[in-house]
């Protein structure tokens, strides 16, 4: 990946967190691979990828609470614990 295109996957994410953390993690990665981390470096790394995996479940969690399922026939399908949380942020009037 040339840094064009890393900068067209970083510009199509938005979201700031992902900005600050994906270079430094990949950063880390290369430099792992090239010539080795001290210990220091390995701690931050496990911190970021930490960071990463958080964030990445905290904005997946959202997408799922805004869905909506329906089968083949148009009914509603969604699972009621969706249904029953989407209820409780207000965004089901059933």
């Amino acid at each position: 990946m040339n840094e064009q295109e890393k900068k067209e996957l970083q510009s199509k994410i938005g979201d700031d967190v992902f900005k600050e953390l994906i270079p430094r993690i990949n950063e880390l990665a290369h430099k792992a691979k090239n010539e080795g981390l001290s210990e220091v470096e390995k701690l931050e790394q496990a911190d970021l990828r930490k960071k990463y995996v958080a964030h990445f479940r905290e904005n997946f969690k959202k997408q799922i609470e805004m869905m909506k399922v329906y089968d083949k026939n148009g009914k509603e399908v969604t699972p009621g614990k969706v249904r029953e949380v989407q209820r409780h942020k207000g965004l089901r009037d059933d």
